[in-house]
């Protein structure tokens, strides 16, 4: 049998100008397609006829008498379709063998919403309407939560009721819709951030004096993990391991790449490589992992000895940390003959630096992110320019004399960097601090050194006759 040839029909409010089959007037923003399916030519046809005489905005009508040829109407330009319950469906679905075998059909055996499921299934980002018989009304409650838009009795339908349910039955369907994607977003973004949160690192010093701070504030909006990445941990021997780095970008293929260095550079150090090897091998994991040979990431490694007075240093391309020593202003780390960063050089060398650190300190590694946000005045002279270097060093020293420490320092440092920067970084940061007290013993020895007048015997200063005073703490930096 052949296939009805597909009707369209073009219902205006109010003609503006000679509109037919040939001529058709340019469709609006207002304008809305329906899709009719019905399989009573007669019903079919008196749509057209019900819209026109309701007035209003525009709309184009489509009618199709199967759903085979309503799939070949089904286009994008179609906003509703309005579905007769009566019409069979595809039988071959689970639904519809399911609502035969329990005897809840239509006439004709088969499922009263068959056709309905293959229309949702067909279009699911249409709207849809349901044209029943006013004594089939538990089916058109059932196709609403089947999934159709509105439902419309057969015999009380007109023009202007027509014309709002189909308007209704498209405003409801890009609800939906837009509800839809804002949960499924959101679904996104919550598991996203319980993988960001589980990649960030833990600090593992069981055992260790040193306290522990860190800030990180990736420049990609919304996310919580950029390329900077960072870490330590304590070996077994009670040396202090402490990393730093940055992968050039700031997207999540970079970020995914600065915790595989991260995680690279965690078991290395357990495995007990340190300085030039450890980081000749974490350039190859970043050749092998990387996605183009333009990609590199700086790194700086420290590696603090038991007794927290020395340490050794390696810089890749990195800045220098900041050091805080008791009484002293804070001021970068001394390094020279520092190497490129990891990936420019296929055979580059990173000399370790051995490092005096003293007795009670503040060590402060950083990402460029914390020295390249752009500001005025950062030399004390009202010019515009980076901070560097030099301005984050007074920075920090303003803010050690206003006596912040540990977490507050860090939290303040992030915050007056973007205050000065006028808004928020473009770049990720990462700040990580670590901080040793004098032990008692060491403070006890320093105490002696400074009454070094005391007599073996007495207790007594040489030159006056008089028990002398213990010299008072110093407060830790």
């Amino acid at each position: 049998m052949p296939v009805p040839i597909p009707r369209q029909r073009v219902v205006p409010a109010v003609e503006s100008g000679q509109a037919g089959p040939q001529h058709t007037a340019p469709q609006q923003p207002t304008d809305l397609t329906l899709l009719v399916i019905e399989n009573d030519p007669a019903d079919a046809f008196a749509v057209p006829d019900l819209l026109e005489s309701a007035g209003g905005p525009r709309v184009r009508v489509r009618t199709a008498r199967n759903l085979t040829e309503a799939g070949r109407l089904l286009t994008d330009d179609v906003h509703c379709i309005l579905l007769d319950l009566a019409l069979p469906g595809c039988g071959t679905c689970a639904e519809c063998r399911e609502d035969s075998e329990n005897g809840d059909g239509s006439g004709d055996g088969g499922s009263p919403l068959g056709a309905l499921r293959d229309v949702l299934r067909m279009a699911p980002h249409h709207a849809v309407l349901a044209l029943t018989p006013p004594d089939r009304a538990e089916h058109a409650a059932e196709a609403v939560r089947a999934g159709a838009q509105d439902f419309l009795f057969r015999d009380e339908l007109d023009g202007r009721l027509l014309s709002r349910a189909i308007r209704y039955a498209v405003e409801r369907k890009r609800a939906d819709t837009a509800s839809y994607k804002l949960a499924e977003s959101r679904l996104h973004a919550q598991e996203n951030a319980r993988l960001e949160r589980g990649l960030l690192p833990t600090p593992l010093l069981d055992g260790s004096d040193l306290k522990f701070a860190s800030r990180y504030r990736p420049g990609r909006s919304r996310a919580l993990l950029g390329g900077d990445f960072y870490d330590t941990v304590r070996t077994p021997d009670g040396t202090v391991h402490a990393m730093i780095g940055d992968v050039c970008g700031h997207g999540p293929d970079e970020a995914a790449l600065g915790v595989e260095l991260r995680i690279a550079w965690r078991a290395l150090t357990f495995a007990g490589l340190c300085g030039d090897e450890l980081l000749s091998t974490l350039q190859r994991v970043l050749e092998h992992e990387r996605e183009s040979e333009e990609i590199f990431a700086t790194l700086c490694t420290v590696d603090i000895a038991p007794d927290g007075r020395r340490a050794g240093l390696c810089l890749a391309g990195h800045p220098a940390p900041l050091i805080a020593r008791r009484g002293q202003l804070a001021q970068l780390m001394p390094y020279a003959d520092g190497g490129p960063a990891l990936g420019l050089l296929p055979r580059a060398r990173w000399p370790r630096q051995q490092v005096e650190l003293g007795g009670a300190w503040s060590l402060l590694m950083y990402t460029d992110g914390l020295i390249e946000g752009r500001i005025a005045g950062a030399d004390g002279t009202g010019s515009p320019g980076r901070l560097g270097q030099d301005g984050m060093v007074a920075m920090v020293n303003r803010l050690l004399s206003e006596g912040l420490r540990g977490e507050e320092l860090l939290e303040a440092a992030v915050t007056r960097v973007r205050e000065l920067n006028g808004g928020e970084l473009t770049d990720d940061v990462a700040v990580l601090l670590l901080d040793r007290e004098a032990s008692s013993r060491e403070a006890g020895s320093r105490d002696g050194n400074r009454d070094g007048g005391r007599d073996g015997g007495g207790g007594k200063t040489k030159d006056r006759g008089r028990p002398s005073r213990p010299s008072a703490q110093r407060p830790p930096l």
